[in-house]
């Protein structure tokens, strides 16, 4: 009788254990599923972007970027020693901008932060007297102005600088050239004139190679008209042609063509040194 009830006993107790060691896999497969379920919902969560703040985002990035102290030009980068915090000024040269920060109660700016403020403040005008000068001018059809993360770009059509094939500015031009030109002598930053063409060839009696040649020599004669005859400092420009290879309109249609060829004239924002 004792030794019946010891079998039972044991029997009992190894059917117990074999039942837990079956049911152990629901433990892991349960575990799987729920880290499974995070997974999901954490990339279900990143997938969702706001568009908004990702172009602030992109365009604090190329602001930034573009106006930084370049290493190739030899400079230190972004976090050159401009940017520091520790400016030792005297007591009594804070500007406005410093005061109204202090009172606040926040730090004030650093004097390469306020010249970025005060560029942004110049761009911003000189937007406003372009677009002003090209509205009462009727310009509308043959300069375009528009505010780029690299800066404020005039774009100029060919029809309105140059005769066909050529690189010398027309007569009719010089005026809205010089005024371009006394705008250009208020700002302390770099200027990039950039020549495009559209992508049909040469013709055989033009005195220009290719498109390349013809797309910089028309920077050029732009170039020329601001140092030359308006004598604006040359430590402040730059220029380049990009023939065929930056289209902004369809070059199988003549309405494209015309599009493409043009003069961009950049003022970029990147502070001189």
């Amino acid at each position: 009788m004792r030794q019946s009830q010891h079998e039972r006993s044991r029997r009992w107790k190894k059917s117990e254990q074999s039942g837990d060691s079956k049911d152990r896999w629901m433990i892991t497969y349960a575990d799987l599923i729920t880290l499974l379920l995070i997974f999901f919902i954490i990339m279900y969560g990143m997938s969702r972007l706001d568009v908004e703040k990702y172009e602030l985002v992109t365009q604090s990035l190329q602001h930034t970027f573009s106006s930084g102290n370049s290493i190739i030009a030899g400079g230190n980068g972004i976090l050159d020693g401009s940017q520091s915090p520790d400016i030792h000024e005297d007591p009594g040269s804070g500007s406005a901008e410093a005061d109204q920060s202090n009172q606040n109660g926040e730090e004030p700016l650093s004097e390469r932060e306020l010249a970025f403020r005060k560029q942004e403040e110049e761009l911003q005008d000189l937007m406003k007297r372009i677009e002003a000068y090209v509205k009462d001018n009727h310009l509308q059809d043959q300069i375009h102005v528009a505010d780029l993360p690299k800066g404020i770009s005039i774009t100029l059509s060919d029809r309105f600088l140059f005769d066909t094939g050529k690189a010398e500015l027309k007569q009719g031009s010089a005026k809205t050239m010089a005024k371009l030109a006394s705008l250009f002598k208020q700002l302390d930053t770099v200027i990039s004139i950039e020549g495009h063409t559209d992508n049909q060839p040469i013709v055989r009696a033009s005195k220009f190679k290719d498109n390349w040649e013809l797309s910089g020599e028309r920077a050029l004669s732009v170039l020329r008209f601001f140092l030359d005859k308006e004598k604006l400092d040359p430590q402040h420009f730059q220029y380049a042609g990009y023939a065929d290879t930056r289209p902004t309109g369809d070059n199988t249609t003549a309405e494209g063509r015309q599009k493409n060829r043009r003069v961009e004239i950049t003022v970029l924002r990147q502070l001189q040194q």
